[in-house]
């Protein structure tokens, strides 16, 4: 055993600084559980019958989630040993994992995976005092449930192909168990500022008072779609008319999405469903930044239950309204 592959794990816990660039995009995990040694070649050709093959393994992880299906993860493995039955000793094996996650959604808290990828390894055979260090392909399956946002659980099993080298031989190993993990480095949300209603003007004499009333109107979405339809324009078209009107009129475009997706995945489809309808307005009616107030809720504002398909069809909307206001000639 070398005192280097020990020292690894804590190496990988601790190096790196947290970018949020997603809904907590980085996680660090431990496992544990099962292992079974099989399949034994070169030196160990022959030799299954004389090892106990079944152990505990375990390790530790740290991750990135770059997007919504795809995470990097590298951690270390101890895959336990294999003991030999007519005398002490046996095939002990650890290392470094380096492998992708492939992700599938099934629900807002249940996700399947994959992993594919290498496992930097060093096998110890005590048995003939032969050691050996080098990179086996491995994969692996899982499903994850997420208590919350900062903590999952996973149910996995991961494949280790042909471990070891011609002396010490080589072996297939499978590890099977249960990981915990704890997320973080989400932005901090944004605190959401409503406009303030304008104040009540002063009495004047006599004054000619005209009250411009709200435009507003729900614009609706197709699932996973930001994508605005004829029948949006024309549902706009007052709105449009108001802001060419009145020059310093404000509009405020709110996207919302239905409960299906994580809550990371639907905040970003909402902002990008307003900035969709925002830079149509923009670009078509010549409109100024500044005039323009764009906001993504995400699935935390519903107006229907959401567990109907027709109510999941309401709530995919972007509300787009001007405020209400006086003239005064």
């Amino acid at each position: 055993m070398t005192k280097t592959f020990k020292l690894i794990p804590l190496a990988l816990l601790v190096s790196g600084a947290v970018h949020a660039a997603t809904e907590n995009p980085w996680y660090a995990g431990a496992r544990i559980g099962g292992t079974n040694y099989d399949n034994f070649d070169k030196a160990l050709d022959g030799e299954e019958s004389n090892f106990g093959k079944d152990d505990w393994g375990g390790g530790v992880f740290l991750g990135y989630q770059q997007n919504s299906w795809l995470s990097w993860e590298g951690g270390y493995t101890y895959l336990g040993q294999a003991d030999y039955n007519n005398g002490g000793g046996g095939v002990e094996v650890q290392g470094i994992d380096l492998v992708g996650k492939f992700t599938w959604t099934v629900s807002p808290v249940v996700d399947l995976y994959g992993k594919l990828g290498g496992y930097i390894f060093d096998l110890d055979n005590s048995v003939i005092n032969q050691d050996d260090q080098g990179v086996s392909a491995t994969a692996g399956v899982g499903a994850e449930y997420f208590f919350n946002d900062s903590l999952s659980t996973r149910l996995e099993y991961q494949y280790y192909h042909q471990v070891g080298g011609s002396d010490p031989g080589e072996t297939d190993i499978h590890f099977y168990g249960v990981s915990l993990v704890y997320h973080w480095g989400a932005p901090v949300p944004v605190a959401v500022i409503e406009p303030e209603p304008m104040p009540e003007p002063m009495p004047e004499p006599a004054p000619m008072v005209t009250k411009v009333p709200a435009i507003s109107v729900n614009l609706p979405f197709a699932f996973d779609s930001k994508s605005i339809s004829p029948k949006d324009i024309e549902l706009m078209k007052p709105i449009a008319q108001r802001l060419t009107e009145y020059p310093d009129s404000k509009l405020y475009v709110v996207g919302h999405t239905d409960s299906r997706g994580t809550e990371a995945y639907n905040a970003k489809l909402s902002e990008e469903r307003a900035a969709a309808v925002a830079t149509y307005l923009k670009g078509h009616f010549g409109l100024t930044q500044d005039r323009i107030v764009v906001q993504g809720k995400g699935e935390s504002e519903p107006i229907a239950p959401n567990n109907t398909e027709a109510g999941q069809a309401k709530n995919r909307r972007v509300e787009v309204y001007t405020p209400g206001f006086e003239l005064r000639n």
